[in-house]
């Protein structure tokens, strides 16, 4: 295959970065965001923030680089927050979330090298009668608070979502379907369930579903996580490339393999 389309729908923010990204590794790309990062203040937060300072969490955990941005800009005094986060076990989930959490002066203690909901159990595997934070989107995958609470016994586990996903509508994501249809498109990049869900609510919007499908079981399709493909696969759709890093890189470095 010389120089194939994909298509990628990540958020805005991270857009032009993977798309320079994918342009050095021979791919043409089409970009249009599915998802779109929005604050948000659940009734778990502010628990979780007075559990931080009064020294009662053992180990917290971020999923993601977001999630630090969306916990900090909600925090009265960001700095003591810090200092509190430093006298607990922090768990980042990712390089890009160990070095957004070490650019704010936290300190990571640990990085799984599995970043699926069983890798992450398995490395606090005996932690009893430990308090565990979990700080992360409003879609992420239940599948990992059931998993902490069976990593030790006693485990109290808590969970906080700082920010939720939503579809953005700007007509970017029809053209991406219309592309599509027309066979523009030879790799489709899935980096999360919301984006199989949005990128087929937009195809539903447009009297396309079936079509979409039927182009994603022809074409090469990939995906970051178990989520993901299990999402797909309730589509009908298979996944051909997950890499066993769940990054957007290794992602990349293992379709420009296939595609080779």
């Amino acid at each position: 295959m010389e120089k194939p389309v994909i298509a990628i729908m990540r958020p805005d923010m991270h857009l032009d970065s993977s798309v320079a990204l994918l342009r050095s590794h021979g791919f043409d790309v089409i970009a249009a965001p599915m998802i779109e990062l929005r604050d948000n203040r659940d009734s778990n937060f502010d628990g979780f923030v007075e559990r931080v300072l009064a020294c009662e969490s053992d180990i917290v955990i971020f999923t993601s680089a977001n999630g630090i941005a969306f916990t900090l800009q909600k925090i009265d005094d960001p700095e003591r927050f810090v200092q509190a986060l430093n006298r607990a076990s922090v768990v980042a989930i990712g390089s890009k979330t160990k070095r957004a959490l070490e650019t704010r002066g936290i300190n990571v203690s640990l990085m799984p090298d599995s970043y699926s909901s069983k890798g992450i159990a398995e490395i606090l595997r005996g932690t009893d009668g430990k308090t565990v934070e979990v700080v992360r989107s409003a879609h992420g995958d239940p599948a990992l608070i059931t998993e902490l609470g069976r990593s030790g016994d006693g485990v109290e586990v808590h969970e906080t979502a700082v920010y939720r996903l939503v579809l953005p509508d700007d007509g970017r994501q029809q053209r991406m379907i219309e592309d599509a249809l027309i066979g523009k498109i030879d790799v489709f990049a899935f980096t999360s369930a919301m984006t199989v869900h949005n990128f087929m609510t937009v195809a539903r919007s447009m009297g396309a579903e079936a079509g979409i499908v039927d182009i994603l079981c022809e074409r090469v399709v990939a995906a970051i996580g178990d989520p993901t493909a299990d999402v797909l696969s309730g589509y009908g759709v298979s996944v051909d490339v997950m890499p066993e890093k769940f990054t957007f890189r290794d992602m990349i470095d293992a379709l420009q393999e296939r595609v080779e």
